[in-house]
Parts: C-alpha cells; structure tokens; sequence
C-alpha cells in the first residue's frame, strides 16, 4: 500500500486493542548495546479509537500522584509512539483513549522506557490491521528510531535472549532460547538512575586490549546463556561501562563487588542502578538472594524468569470489554 493510498484509510471507531510488554535488562555485562534479555514484569494497555483526542489513564507505576508519575496527554511516551507510527505509514491517526497498567520500575535500569515505545508501536500495529500491514521488522524500526538504539526494544518485542544490530537496511536482532538452568535476580534499589546521565559517563575511546577483552566475553556470554551456565560467572566481566558508572551509582556498585565475590555472576542490569543476577541453578539464585538481604533496607530481591513471548497485541471484541 503506498502512502497515498494509506493517508485516505481510516481505523474504524470503536476498534479496541490489548497490549501486554515484559521488561527487560540490556549490556548483561559485556554486551554493550548489544544484548538483552526479556523478564517476566509486564506493563499493559487497552487502546480504543476514539473520534478525537488522547486521553490516558494509568494505575500502578507512574498513575498520577506518585513519584514518577508520566503524562496523560500527547506527550505520554506510549502515546508519542503511537502517533510516530500512524505517521511514518502516512495514515492520519483517530482519537486514542489509552487505559495502562504499569508494573515495571521506572528509572532502574528495567527497560521501562522501551516498553512503553513497544507497547505504543504494537498499538498502533493493532489499531492498523486491516489497514495497513506493520511487520514484525517494521516494529523493531519504528521502536528502534524512538529508543536510539535496539538493545531493550529487541527483547521487548521479540522475547528471550537478543542479539541486536544495526546494519545499511537498519536494526536487526537475533533471538535465542536461555538455558533452563539460567535462574535470573534482580535486585531493585529505592533509587533511581537516568540513563542518558549514565551514558554520559562512558569514554568515546577506550583502550584496545578492553575492546578486546569484552569481545571475548559477550562471546562466551551468548555460549553461557544458551548452552553452559556454568560459565556465567567468568562471561559476565565488563570492562566498557560499569567501570566508568561505579562512581554515580556506589551502592549499586558495592553489591556487585560483594556479590561476585560470593562467586555469583552479577551485573548493572541496563543502566542500572539495579543489578541483575544470572545464577546457574535455583539453588545458586537462593544463595545470592542471601548477600542481596544483607542490604535489606536499600534492596528488594525479585525472584524472576525469562519471558519467552515479548511484545503481544490483539483484538479486543467490543462486547468483551471491560
């Protein structure tokens, strides 16, 4: 369908759409913009076409009144989304009334971020059906172009483990089925963390043995994720970001030193301050949890899994509607 064509198509009032997107944790170490895992945390949303407006309810994280509350209007991320879409398929968009449960930590380096541009793409995927076709490689594109980069949105759409790159035709990912064994903690601290800040900490060179160094481990980390747990601990070395973000995030750092030092393959999950733990074995897992509660009044342990699913949408019939 050409974009003439698809400016003169119209989503039918009425039509409503459901949601549902998992967190993630992005880097895993030494994956740097490049690896990403889905984890079973979960925003969702209904979407219905409306003749006019946005208008945005949310409850849980970042309902209105809370700390960080988000934007009920355009200007709300998953909105922003949306509308990015409608507009890069040449389609002029209805009135969107937004109804959004949100589970996922904001500022803790969950990939929250992300999954609202994820949720928003896929609402927009579902309001188009019918109307104009929006692929799963167009998702990751529309997703991507917000985001900056695919790291998070890969692992939001697709679920499980991704690989993800940019390349001339644009972002592309691989996904990958964890080990079974793989058991994941994450432990969330009460403060939060800007990412773009956390960014802002890295060198624009870094030494060509480091460079060197974490090819090696996002290498055996992939092998480690996928078919050796037992190596988890040695993949999961970093000498590209986390070094150079200790000094804004001290506490975040500290319970990695302790926590690797207890022989447990420990992280900053995304750009933190959150650290995520990628045990070998449940038993592994319950024995970090143990070094997490040490800091018990500035950590809350969750116990979490894999999502193999990512990013869903679909059709809400209008007599099933809440």
């Amino acid at each position: 369908m050409t974009a003439a064509q698809s400016s003169a198509s119209t989503v039918p009032l009425g039509r409503r759409v459901r949601v549902r997107v998992p967190a993630t944790s992005a880097n895993l170490g030494p994956g740097f913009d490049t690896l990403g895992l889905a984890l079973n945390v979960h925003d969702e949303l209904e979407v219905v076409a409306t003749e006019s407006g946005v208008r945005i309810s949310v409850t849980g994280v970042g309902e209105p009144g809370t700390e960080h509350s988000v934007p009920t209007d355009e200007t709300n991320l998953v909105a922003r989304a949306l509308l990015h879409v409608f507009d890069r398929v040449g389609v002029v968009p209805p009135g969107i009334e937004i109804t959004a449960t949100n589970s996922i930590p904001h500022g803790r380096g969950m990939g929250s971020s992300g999954a609202a541009i994820v949720e928003g793409v896929l609402a927009a995927k579902g309001l188009l059906e019918g109307v104009v076709d929006v692929s799963d490689s167009d998702v990751l594109r529309y997703a991507t172009e917000l985001e900056g980069h695919p790291d998070n949105v890969a692992p939001a759409i697709f679920g499980g483990l991704t690989i993800a790159w940019v390349d001339e035709t644009g972002p592309r990912h691989k996904q990958l089925a964890v080990h079974r064994g793989v058991s994941l903690l994450v432990a969330v601290p009460e403060a939060t963390m800007s990412t773009s800040l956390a960014r802002s900490l890295q060198p624009t060179e870094v030494p060509h043995a480091d460079a060197v160094f974490n090819l090696s481990r996002s290498a055996l980390l992939v092998a480690a994720l996928t078919q050796s747990p037992e190596l988890l601990f040695d993949a999961t070395e970093d000498r590209l970001h986390q070094t150079y973000r200790a000094s804004a995030m001290p506490e975040t750092s500290a319970l990695i030193g302790d926590l690797r030092a207890a022989g447990h393959a420990a992280v900053v999950s995304g750009a933190g301050p959150s650290v995520l733990v990628l045990a070998s074995d449940p038993a592994a897992r319950l024995d970090a949890v143990e070094v997490v509660e040490r800091r018990a009044d500035a950590w809350h342990a969750r116990l979490l899994a894999v999502d193999i699913r990512g990013g869903t949408v679909e059709a809400v019939p209008n007599d099933a509607a809440a």
